[in-house]
């Protein structure tokens, strides 16, 4: 297989477990490594000599990607997998890797899973930044969400939303979280939003903070495209696209819509996403 591995810089914790599965990888398969992470692991001693390097910007996909470290590890590079076709399994040695499929103690297990294809590929929605005051966009996407927020103020932002061409309502409050199904266990989740399973056809719309009592989350198609204006007494607001933020002066306009890829995430073919729920975010736990 041609496998393309990256990760984080934060590995010193588990050199022998990480140097043993890269070295595995090396013998195994066609591995190509990130450059940054390939020079982070070469300064902490693991030995890649029998892999290549690649550039993120010269990526032309893979047979399979591997991310190593946590959830934002792995969204960092989700829009380029899909952009490729290039299905992705997480190895968690962040803190709580949701998206992940297994531990790195159970990654070789893992690989050798897939290549019997005795895996789940899990199709997940992701969202585009279509425009921007009417300006195309060129490939900002989203696997969790797309989050419009206030800036360096306390002033409320009015948020007059269409879905479709029809107008939905004017939100009012610190913000608004468009959100995947993914993404519902993420800010949306923080935000009082519903949590979806992972790869129903929908979006929720779930305000931060709203100033009204019956303003409350909202589930659409993911087919919906959404128009957003977004107005406030300071000068700017932030739109954040899976944490990455970008400054708009008020009274912009975006639209957002389902983008035109999907990420292929792989899993266990055990994998539950109701155990994930109680396990990771303690869904439903009873304290008493």
């Amino acid at each position: 297989m041609r496998i393309a591995l990256f990760g984080n810089p934060y590995q010193e914790k588990y050199k022998q477990e990480l140097n043993d599965f890269v070295g595995y990888l090396q013998d195994s398969d066609q591995l190509m490594i990130e450059k940054d992470f390939k020079a982070y692991l070469i300064s902490i001693g693991i030995n890649t000599e029998m892999s290549q390097s690649f550039d993120v910007e010269k990526f032309d996909g893979a047979d399979l990607a591997v991310s190593i470290g946590g959830d934002g590890t792995l969204l960092s590079k989700a829009a380029l997998l899909a952009r490729h076709s290039t299905p992705v399994v997480g190895i968690n040695t962040g803190h709580l890797g949701y998206l992940a499929a297994c531990r790195l103690n159970e990654s070789r297990a893992m690989i050798e899973s897939i290549k019997r294809g005795e895996c789940r590929h899990e199709e997940r929605t992701m969202l585009e930044l279509v425009s921007i005051n009417g300006k195309r966009c060129d490939n900002i996407i989203a696997l969790n969400e797309i989050a419009i927020l206030r800036q360096d103020t306390t002033s409320m932002i009015s948020m007059p939303t269409t879905i479709n061409g029809t107008m939905l309502t004017t939100y009012m409050g610190d913000g608004l979280v468009i959100s995947t199904p993914t993404g519902s266990t993420a800010y949306n989740m923080s935000a009082g939003g519903p949590i979806m399973m992972p790869l129903t056809s929908c979006l929720a719309l779930s305000p931060i903070s709203p100033h009204s009592l019956t303003m409350r989350p909202i589930v659409v198609g993911d087919d919906s495209e959404i128009v957003v204006t977004i107005n406030t007494r300071a000068q700017w607001i932030q739109v954040s696209v899976d944490g990455m933020a970008m400054t708009l002066p008020s009274g912009s306009t975006v639209k957002i819509a389902q983008a035109p890829y999907r990420l292929s995430v792989i899993q266990k073919l055990d994998h539950n996403f109701a155990n994930t729920l109680r396990e990771k975010l303690l869904w439903g736990a009873d304290q008493r």
